[in-house]
């Protein structure tokens, strides 16, 4: 009677208690006294039958069935949790259902049943002995729980340090403790920074080892260890002062952040933990509330852990899965309804700075979360036409993870077997190749975001809403023939296809997209490029760019993304979703090899122009043709700012990815008839 009053009430105590360690342990000790006492408790459970299955079915005998009844569901349901919790990956919420009231049906017989028993037997000359058993039973239950409080005393989890340093410098105040960022914890004060990380330990057992998996590679993980973030800030903590790099921790390194690391007399800005895993699980699904100002306008919660949390070997490991399994209520609470909204993502993906980091004014940087939210591709309340952040950056994915399935989207179910990819696909080549001995999995995030830039990656959920082909258009027009010696006027369209926001979007300062003309006559021969990279990987002068030149308050170019000096922009040009831009270019058609002379931005600290020995002329009498090919380019880092980092003799360098082509035909006539000499000139067309 002991294992079955300590068994309820711990039973009781992890389903109404709040979330605490000493729970925690109730809940291991109530599965280990439920395996010891299961079958001396079937065996006192059957002889006890026995002894009353002729009894007439009074009050007593009805109760005690009741309680029987109850104890066999709860027994049976309590080993099959036990088994799903030891070696499965989740325990079935029915299971867990069931249990509870099961428990709930035994009490409700047991209890006035045992009333009723002892009642009879205290009128009864067996009073003292009936007394001597309920005071055994009170009492070796009061020493068995005494004994959980017990083990926790002496094993009540980790001790998290939320303190800042004591030297922390609060450049804004007490009260705004992680500016000139927006991000906040809940409690204004600081995070161990233990508690934000471990992502590798949510991995284990076959948890979530695919997400795991995916995010190992991708651009949250790295965006603390992104080689050019580290450089920028330390240039940032040198000129503008350590505590204004706060403002890119709350994005960046969140760890780092809310540990305190950031500080004035900190020599190493970014902490071990925040370095390792940048935007790791936890410090991404702590976060409870956020606001669409932007530059990470979001309030993080510290969350509760489970004992042996971090654990990811031995006994230790097994347990803290098993309570996780049989426990889930705290760690459900990571996942929530509003991951599925933009306004999540635009706590980050929207920027601007201030006189608290320019010392001059206000000034809107990259804003992906208005882009989208103005485009075709928002229809606001109607899930069915809308195309979201997660559906084109998190597609679903075949899933073998307990976290699979949903029924709170509108085209899934709890049961599809697929969760959303944690590889945030997006532009970014340049640190899966820097970065790569650090990066598990990292060539094939580096060859998913290439098709995902060409837009060769199909998804399925969004095949009837979302366009087809590459990510932007691009369309050639010139005249189907020009005469010896006349320029031909060409004409490159681009439209944006399929992006969710501008093309190219993020730090325009640093990014270049730009048109790559090469123009061969009929012998294959080179006679005129523009676009092209040299030896050193700088643009020609004149090539078309998509990009952004921002400038200090004194009109100096913004060139190494210091944007802490930044004012305003002398430029910017980028594509809005479903909109077209159209650049001319003038080719020469004499035969002598050039570069263009086209309109349009030049890469900030840009070489030379490409030259190559021109090939033979074609005569002006001599009839030909021209094949123009053309190509939109991407890269995410400009080489001047790479040299500026990290010195021009390094060999980093942004791989370039095509995102698309197209050609056209020019025919050079053949000389003109004579006066007097009959013949038709041809009429100018022009070829898409």
């Amino acid at each position: 009677m002991v294992a079955i009053l300590f068994e309820t009430v711990t039973g009781l105590w992890v389903t109404l208690f709040p979330f605490h360690p000493v729970v925690q342990w109730s809940l291991l000790i109530h599965t280990v006294a439920g395996v010891l006492t299961l079958l001396p408790l079937a065996w006192y459970c059957g002889v006890h039958w026995h002894e009353y299955r002729r009894y007439a079915l009074s009050n007593i005998v009805v109760l005690g069935y009741v309680a029987l009844v109850g104890l066999a569901v709860c027994s049976l349901t309590g080993v099959g949790l036990t088994v799903q919790g030891v070696f499965g990956v989740r325990t079935s919420a029915l299971w867990r259902k069931v249990h509870l009231v099961s428990t709930g049906v035994m009490v409700a017989g047991l209890l006035p049943h045992m009333v009723l028993v002892a009642m009879k037997a205290f009128a009864t000359e067996a009073a003292p002995a009936a007394r001597a058993y309920v005071l055994r039973t009170i009492g070796g239950t009061g020493v068995a729980i005494a004994l959980v409080w017990g083990v926790h005393a002496s094993q009540p989890g980790m001790p998290y340090q939320n303190e800042f340093p004591k030297d922390y410098s609060y450049l804004y105040g007490t009260n705004r403790p992680f500016a000139p960022s927006l991000a906040k914890t809940d409690t204004g004060r600081a995070f161990d920074g233990r508690s934000l990380a471990g992502s590798h330990s949510c991995g284990t057992v076959g948890c979530h080892e695919q997400i795991l998996q995916e995010w190992q590679p991708s651009a949250h993980r790295y965006a603390a260890m992104d080689t050019v973030f580290q450089g920028i800030q330390q240039v940032m903590a040198k000129q503008n002062g350590p505590e204004s790099t706060r403002y890119c921790g709350g994005c960046h390194d969140p760890i780092s952040l809310f540990s305190g690391t950031k500080n004035i007399f900190s020599t190493n800005l970014t902490a071990l933990q925040g370095y390792q895993e940048g935007v790791s699980c936890l410090s991404c699904h702590a976060i409870r509330e956020t606001d669409i100002q932007g530059n990470a306008n979001y309030t993080v919660t510290q969350p509760r852990e489970y004992l042996w949390q971090w654990e990811t070997n031995g006994v230790a490991r097994l347990a803290r899965d098993f309570l996780i399994r049989s426990y889930p209520s705290e760690h459900g609470r990571l996942a929530k309804r509003s991951f599925k909204k933009p306004e999540y993502c635009a706590a980050c993906h929207k920027q601007f700075i201030d006189a608290e980091v320019n010392r001059v004014g206000w000034v809107q940087l990259q804003n992906q979360y208005d882009n989208w939210a103005a485009s075709h591709w928002n229809h606001k309340g109607d899930a069915k036409k809308t195309v979201e952040c997660r559906e084109c950056h998190m597609p679903l994915v075949d899933s073998r993870d307990p976290a699979s399935g949903d029924s709170l989207d509108y085209n899934r179910t709890s049961g599809d077997h697929k969760h959303r990819s944690h590889r945030f696909l997006a532009a970014n080549t340049v640190m899966p190749v820097a970065l790569k001995d650090q990066l598990p999995g990292w060539k094939e995030q580096f060859d998913l975001t290439e098709q995902w830039l060409q837009g060769r990656l199909q998804i399925p959920e969004i095949s009837e809403k979302w366009a087809a082909g590459p990510i932007v258009k691009v369309a050639v027009a010139a005249p189907p023939s020009v005469d010896p010696g006349e320029p031909i006027p060409l004409r490159v369209i681009m439209a944006s296809n399929k992006v969710g926001h501008d093309f190219p979007t993020g730090p325009l300062d640093i990014i270049q997209s730009w048109i790559d003309i090469t123009v061969r006559d009929a012998k294959d021969r080179v006679v005129w490029t523009s676009g092209k990279r040299d030896a050193k990987n700088f643009l020609q002068q004149g090539t078309f760019l998509f990009k952004a030149e921002p400038v200090d308050q004194n009109g100096n170019l913004i060139d190494r993304h210091n944007l802490w000096e930044m004012v305003g922009v002398r430029y910017r040009r980028a594509l809005f979703p479903g909109y077209s831009d159209t650049v001319q270019f003038s080719v020469p058609c004499s035969g002598a090899l050039g570069t263009n002379s086209a309109p349009g931005a030049m890469a900030p600290g840009a070489g030379e122009a490409l030259r190559i020995d021109p090939p033979p002329a074609i005569a002006p009498s001599e009839p030909g043709e021209y094949r123009i090919d053309v190509a939109l380019q991407y890269r995410k880092i400009d080489q001047f700012l790479l040299n500026f980092l990290f010195g021009e003799s390094t060999s980093l360098t942004s791989p370039v990815t095509e995102i698309a082509r197209a050609s056209t035909v020019v025919k050079v006539n053949g000389p003109k008839p004579k006066a007097g000499v009959s013949g038709t000139v041809p009429q100018p067309g022009r070829s898409l």
